[in-house]
């Protein structure tokens, strides 16, 4: 199973976070490094004890809606 870790940029769903990962490209003319973002919705049971801005690992999971792939492992 892939995990991600990433931080909460949302937590207003009922049971559905909104986690951002930070990865790092390397650009291939001029060989700088720049910062992309993604963000996944996750799967969690209560999302009133998670708040913005906490690091969280993420584990990928069969789908359980349209959008949701992932689900909460660590905080």
């Amino acid at each position: 199973m892939r995990t991600k870790t990433g931080l909460i940029t949302s937590n207003k769903m009922q049971k559905t976070l909104v986690v951002a990962v930070h990865t790092y490209k390397l650009h291939p003319k001029y060989k700088k490094r720049y910062r992309v973002s993604k963000k996944f919705y996750v799967d969690c049971d209560d999302s009133s004890k998670f708040n913005i801005g906490d690091t969280v690992t993420i584990e990928e999971t069969k789908p359980t809606s349209k959008l949701k792939r992932w689900k909460v492992v660590a905080n």
